[in-house]
């Protein structure tokens, strides 16, 4: 598996898709992503059908993680939220992910109950307690590939120096990298990386409060990590709305035959040729 921290230092901007399920994470690694992110967004959606307002636990994230990592060979950077509790709790989720496969963390420094960093109603918590948490869960890792990720919120709240500060002293304490949520404004974002020496994640989310911009250009202003944590929840959305409108209206799906996989392309992804093969090789060993 490779190295998110060697990634890191390469000069050339990580791209990293969000995903919230096993299929989507096969699909990640099969179009080429060297690693992935599990979004938290994206699984209170699916799992439940309700927004990232605080509604997943840690014990949804680790499960989730689990199928996830059991399903790709890419490096998985899980989103955990505030840690779901105190700075033991975050000890705990981090040996727990660890354990599930997972190749590092997003941790926030919102108060609970947390909601989506795009979100208006956020309020963090003081910088000493988050600092109790993130030095946690540097404690708890035992792979020294595992990355920390530390994000603040404080944009939001307190305005862009404060979160500068945050972020720096993020890194002070031992993050692996530092993500300063939803910046305003492209200005915003070439101070964030002017001021803050460290590795840091620009987060693209389509309709957010942070502008898009490419790959490229984030890497000039300093941002190693360009995350895009909803584009395949939403395009899924989409998809899934467009094909069951037509459904309802005419009662079939024709229409859309150019635009969904067929029955064989499926089987080949979800890898059905390779589980026969081991269905035929056990039925040969017994004879």
């Amino acid at each position: 598996m490779k190295n998110l921290k060697n990634m890191l230092k390469s000069k050339k901007p990580l791209v990293i898709p969000g995903v919230y399920d096993a299929l989507g994470a096969k699909i990640a690694q099969k179009v080429g992503f060297d690693a992935m992110f599990q979004t938290g967004y994206g699984t209170s959606a699916s799992l439940f059908g309700m927004p990232d307002y605080g509604f997943i636990g840690a014990t949804e994230t680790v499960d989730n993680a689990r199928r996830i990592c059991r399903a790709v060979q890419v490096p998985v950077i899980v989103d955990s939220d505030t840690g779901y509790g105190n700075a033991l709790s975050v000890w705990k989720l981090v040996k727990e992910l660890e354990s599930a496969g997972a190749s590092g963390i997003f941790l926030e420094d919102q108060q609970w109950p947390k909601r989506c960093g795009h979100m208006q109603g956020k309020e963090v918590v003081p910088q000493e307690e988050y600092t109790e948490k993130l030095s946690a869960a540097i404690d708890a890792r035992e792979n020294k590939d595992f990355i920390i990720v530390a994000r603040t919120d404080a944009r939001a709240t307190k305005g862009l120096d404060e979160a500068i500060e945050r972020g720096k002293q993020n890194k002070k304490t031992g993050a692996d990298a530092v993500f300063v949520e939803a910046p305003r404004s492209i200005d915003e974002m070439k101070k964030i990386g002017k001021e803050i020496n460290a590795p840091l994640v620009a987060n693209m989310i389509e309709g957010g409060a942070t502008p898009l911009s490419s790959a490229e250009s984030l890497s000039k202003m300093g941002f190693n990590i360009i995350l895009y944590p909803l584009s395949v929840l939403y395009a899924n959305t989409f998809a899934t709305m467009n094909i069951l409108t037509e459904l309802k209206k005419s009662g079939n799906t024709s229409k859309f035959k150019q635009k969904v996989v067929d029955f064989n392309q499926f089987n080949d992804l979800v890898e059905l040729p390779k589980f026969r093969k081991m269905e035929k090789n056990t039925k040969k060993s017994k004879k």
